[in-house]
């Protein structure tokens, strides 16, 4: 008898919780069949997606259709692309976590972002859901051309950059959505799980689900199965009429001595809740450090500007 064999049970599913990773705990498996039958107890996964593939074509990709839907507003009113049944293929993140049984806490990691706007645009945002957008905030800028540059007491020009900051916001929304939509099968799946977070490695935006959301969206996916409609376009979620409260400042310069310019925050909310809330806390909890809190944290300080977006 090693010295395994003499740990209990429940001592080992604490060392998988802690090790997360989707990809070592399946090569735990490999070790004994004792192993094999625990790993897919783990209630504490992490999964790294290096590609997700279509149902449709083995050289297609899910992101492939992001990138393509986001790159104008044309094609948010023009889709080009027919509904398709959600198949489970060999790697997609369904198929993969099927193999666990008791999932409670999720984060599943894209390879890459989904925007693709013009040369120094950054755009960061988090996206909370439940059966639908509950509410994103988005943070936009582009990095100052003029680092030198002092443009204080200069008119801040909020209607000439209006158009931009509008785009910004509905590729974050959509992105968010698309996203969203690629979590219904894994939602639905695993009943007992109580909270899921979807990211991708440059950082640039987050979906979140958390107890309620997650309820809501298995309680809309019965309905479905039932006979109901399934709120979504294509290959994402529909997004509900919003208000957006919006913020801007021409040029910010951070702590470090950097300067960022076209500074935007945006906070977006169902027209269907009553109430604008507390913007700061749903930013500060979205960006609440680094230089992205630093930069939040100026703009709450601005007027606000409210405009309202229908269903799309």
């Amino acid at each position: 008898m090693d010295g395994f064999d003499r740990l209990p049970d429940s001592l080992i599913l604490i060392v998988f919780n802690s090790i997360s990773d989707i990809k070592a705990l399946i090569r735990c498996r490999s070790v004994s069949k004792r192993f094999s039958s625990l790993v897919p107890q783990t209630e504490s996964l992490s999964l790294k997606v290096d590609c997700v593939i279509s149902p449709e074509s083995d050289s297609d990709s899910l992101f492939t259709f992001f990138k393509s839907l986001l790159k104008s507003i044309h094609d948010l009113f023009n889709p080009d692309t027919k509904p398709t049944a959600r198949n489970q293929t060999q790697n997609s993140p369904a198929r993969i976590l099927s193999q666990f049984h008791r999932i409670r806490d999720l984060q599943i990691e894209l390879p890459a972002g989904d925007l693709k706007l013009e040369k120094g645009a950054v755009i960061k945002w988090r996206a909370e859901f439940g059966k639908s957008l509950k509410s994103c905030v988005i943070l936009g800028f582009r990095r100052a051309a003029n680092p030198e540059g002092n443009s204080a007491g200069a008119e801040i020009d909020f209607t000439g950059g209006l158009k931009t900051r509008v785009v910004w916001t509905i590729s974050a929304l959509i992105a968010a959505s698309a996203r969203h939509y690629l979590l219904n099968d894994v939602v639905k799946e695993h009943s007992e799980m109580e909270r899921l977070v979807l990211v991708d490695r440059e950082g640039e935006g987050t979906v979140a689900m958390e107890k309620e959301g997650l309820r809501e969206c298995r309680e809309e996916s019965r309905v479905a199965a039932r006979g109901g409609e399934w709120e979504e376009d294509g290959r994402r979620t529909v997004v509900p009429c919003v208000r957006m409260r919006m913020r801007h400042e021409q040029r910010v310069q951070l702590k470090n001595g950097v300067w960022i310019e076209d500074v935007t925050l945006v906070v977006v909310r169902p027209c269907s809740v009553g109430g604008d809330g507390e913007d700061a806390e749903l930013a500060l909890g979205a960006f609440g450090g680094g230089i992205d809190g630093e930069a939040v944290q100026v703009l709450l300080k601005n007027k606000s500007y409210l405009l309202e977006m229908n269903s799309f």
